[in-house]
């Protein structure tokens, strides 16, 4: 909105940037003022027959569920969900457990809301850009490239190896994709079964809910502990959010880098006289001092409530529509190398 960028003061921001008033002091925002009305705020898919046959199903968390209810579920379906994300900074107001939260609502909410199997949450990722300064005590933790691909290739035959032929990740943490692609590859070529890759968040690319967002594009409203992570983790649980150790904070260059150089985002890029052609593996610490990147005055729990709600809908669509798709598992068999890897 309008009026919630001041001209001086402020705290937690790049050289040159506008204050934001802090949201507790600006007018109040509502979805009505907003929110438009979207195809994906509800489900188009057809009832899945889980719904109507499995009703003794206390969840379809698998974890919740017995061996016996495993082989049930699979007499109706073969796809799976798993949500994985990190356990990292995400500044001083909101829990490490952020992105976590994030892709574990979604997942929870299309499994529950259309009857579709999911895993626990792997909460371990990829985030060594969170490991700078040796004795910080931030909390983050981070697993090595190939443990993390390991772990997910180790997860994905146990599914294909048990019957579900259709794997479905959904990821909340951005940094996982960077190295994911190669284990995606392996599953599918290897055992033949289809293996999706669900993004349900927004930082370059706003998609669905770009009218649930308010903050202009200087305000990266998608980015790091801004208003996108702060509105989902209060409408998760409020008590989780710290709202009066909160700041915002616009990313910049590393000072290395010098006075040419430019940065908006967390993105891996920089700009070098006004172009974007160089990546560098710069650690979270160098581009924001407080681990913020955005306008987490912004948040709010209707905001949250609604990109868990589109982004759950959307996903129960397409796990209809590639369950149309015709697959052959050619490798199903992973008790050969389980213990240990060739």
């Amino acid at each position: 909105m309008e009026g919630h960028v001041a001209e001086d003061g402020g705290k937690g921001r790049a050289a040159g940037a506008p204050s934001i008033i802090p949201w507790d002091k600006a007018p109040q925002s509502t979805a009505a003022h907003h929110v438009k009305s979207s195809y994906q705020d509800e489900a188009h898919a057809p009832r899945r027959k889980t719904l109507d046959n499995l009703k003794h199903f206390p969840s379809y968390c698998m974890g919740d569920l017995s061996a016996a209810d495993i082989k049930e579920y699979l007499k109706y379906s073969d796809t799976i969900l798993v949500p994985k994300a990190s356990l990292e900074q995400h500044g001083n107001h909101l829990p490490l457990f952020c992105d976590s939260i994030s892709c574990t609502e979604v997942a929870k909410r299309a499994g529950e809301k259309a009857g579709i199997m999911y895993t626990p949450t792997l909460w371990l990722g990829y985030s060594p850009q969170h490991m700078k300064n040796p004795g910080g005590g931030t909390g983050s933790i981070t697993v090595r490239a190939e443990t993390y691909l390991n772990m997910i290739y180790d997860i994905g035959r146990s599914l294909i190896h048990h019957g579900f032929r259709r794997v479905i990740f959904v990821n909340g943490h951005g940094s996982n994709v960077k190295i994911v692609d190669p284990v995606l590859r392996r599953l599918r070529s290897e055992t033949g079964a289809i293996i999706g890759y669900y993004k349900p968040y927004a930082e370059r690319y706003l998609g669905m809910i770009a009218d649930v967002l308010e903050g202009p594009k200087e305000e990266t409203p998608g980015w790091h502990a801004g208003e996108l992570e702060t509105s989902q983790c209060l409408a998760h649980n409020p008590k989780l959010v710290r709202m009066d150790r909160a700041i915002a904070e616009h990313a910049h260059a590393p000072k290395w880098l010098g006075s040419n150089w430019s940065k908006n985002d967390g993105m891996p890029d920089c700009d070098f006289q006004g172009y974007q052609y160089f990546n560098f593996p710069f650690d979270h610490q160098e581009f924001t001092d407080s681990g913020v990147m955005g306008n987490p005055f912004r948040g709010a729990a209707y905001k949250g409530e609604i990109a868990f709600k589109r982004f759950a809908n959307h996903l129960i669509d397409a796990v209809h529509d590639l369950e149309q798709a015709p697959v052959t598992i050619t490798n199903q068999d992973f008790s050969i190398d389980k213990a240990m890897m060739p």
